[in-house]
C-alpha cells in the first residue's frame, strides 16, 4: 500500500508543470496546494496506477483513498475521488458515513467537492435514496462544503428527473445562505433540474426570487428560454 502512494507521488512529481500550477492557483478563490498539471494528466496517472490495485479489496482501496485525502495536494485528492468511484458497483449503505466524513474533514475547495459529490455521493444516493434525509442534514452544517455537498450530490439524480421535491427542500433551506459557493451549488442543482422540470423550477424561482441571491437565481435559470429569464430577473 505504501508503495502505491510512493509511485503515485513520483508520477505527479515527474509531471509537475509550473505554468499549470500558477494557472490552477489563480482558478480558486481559496488557497490550494497542487503539483500543477492539466486534468488529462491527472486522469492518465489515475488510470495507470489504478491498474496496480484493481485486485485489492474494497477496504484496501478505501484505505488508500483515505491516505490520498489526507494529502494537501489537490491532485492526490482527485485520485481519491476517482479510485473510490471505481468501486461504485460495490457501494453499500454503510459507505454513507465514510463519504460524509471525507467531505466534512478533507474537502476544502469546490473542485474536490463537486467531483466527489457528483459521482460518489450522487451514485450512493441513487442506489439508496433513503439517505436523502441524511443528506438534507448537511444543510445545517457550519462547513460550507457540507452545505454545497447537500445540493451538488443531487446533480446526477437531477439529470434523471428524480427527487425534485427533495431538491426544492434543500434549495429552500439554503436559499439565503450568504456563501457564494453554497449559492452556486444549489443554483446549479436547480439549473440541472430545470432541464426535465422547467415549469416547476421556474415556479419555484418566481415564488422565492425576492429572497434568492442573484448569484443563485442566475445559475438556476441559465438554461431557460429568454422570456422566462427576463421574468425571473425582473424586479
Amino acid at each position: 500500500m505504501d508503495q502505491v502512494i510512493v509511485n503515485v507521488r513520483k508520477a505527479f512529481t515527474l509531471h509537475t508543470d509550473e505554468k499549470a500550477r500558477q494557472a490552477m492557483l489563480r482558478f480558486f478563490k481559496e488557497p490550494i496546494d497542487c503539483y500543477g498539471m492539466k486534468s488529462a494528466v491527472v486522469e492518465q496517472i489515475s488510470k495507470d496506477n489504478y491498474k496496480t490495485i484493481k485486485g485489492y479489496s474494497k477496504k484496501e482501496i478505501f484505505d488508500i483513498c483515505e491516505i490520498l485525502w489526507h494529502s494537501p495536494k489537490i491532485e492526490e485528492n482527485m485520485l481519491a475521488c476517482s479510485w473510490s468511484y471505481n468501486l461504485k458497483k460495490s457501494f453499500e449503505p454503510n459507505d454513507f458515513e465514510l463519504f460524509k466524513f471525507w467531505i466534512n474533514n478533507y474537502v476544502n475547495n469546490w473542485a474536490t467537492c463537486d467531483t466527489f459529490c457528483n459521482r460518489n455521493m450522487g451514485d450512493l444516493i441513487l442506489k439508496y435514496p433513503d439517505f436523502l434525509s441524511e443528506l438534507k442534514k448537511f444543510t445545517k452544517s457550519d462547513n460550507r462544503w457540507m452545505k454545497r455537498a447537500a445540493a451538488v450530490s443531487l446533480i446526477v439524480p437531477a439529470r434523471k428527473g428524480l427527487f425534485l421535491s427533495d431538491m426544492f427542500e434543500i434549495a429552500l433551506i439554503l436559499l439565503e445562505d450568504p456563501d457564494d459557493m453554497v449559492q452556486k451549488g444549489y443554483g446549479w442543482m436547480l439549473k440541472v433540474a430545470s432541464q426535465t422540470h422547467q415549469n416547476e423550477v421556474f415556479e419555484f424561482v418566481m415564488q422565492h426570487k425576492q429572497r434568492m441571491p442573484r448569484t443563485a437565481l442566475r445559475y438556476a435559470i441559465e438554461k431557460m428560454p429568454e422570456d422566462l429569464k427576463k421574468q425571473a430577473m425582473s424586479k
